[in-house]
């Protein structure tokens, strides 16, 4: 059974850190590009960071670069999201995916998110 469970996420204040953990299983992890979306209710979800398990590249969005870091440990399967200098608008649920393909959309397999809440 594929799995992909997310963990870190809660209420922090704006300018504070968390750091998400994408935990991945089922699947030949090390074949697979892990992607890191989030979802306002309402809007669309967005694509905020990408890393391939197979070479090590990475991409982020504009507007996230400089303050999120995304990396993965390919010995626990597991996939990280460390965030700093959050801001209000940050507040979104969280989710990890998972690409077979040369790009981390369309994603095969996603997780169930985990909420993250900064304050102002």
């Amino acid at each position: 059974e594929v799995q992909l469970v997310e963990s870190g996420g809660g209420l922090v204040q704006a300018g504070g850190s968390l750091r998400l953990s994408c935990v991945a299983s089922g699947f030949t992890f090390d074949d697979y590009l892990i992607g890191w979306f989030r979802q306002v209710p309402g809007k669309e979800r967005e694509g905020i960071s990408c890393i391939s398990n197979r070479d090590g590249r990475i991409a982020y969005v504009d507007s996230v670069k400089g303050r999120f870091t995304t990396s993965s440990d390919n010995a626990k399967n597991t996939v990280y999201l460390q965030m700093n200098s959050l801001k209000p608008e940050d507040t979104a649920v969280y989710y990890c995916s998972a690409s077979s393909g040369s790009s981390c959309v369309p994603y095969d397999y996603w997780g169930q998110g985990t909420q993250v809440t900064v304050s102002s």
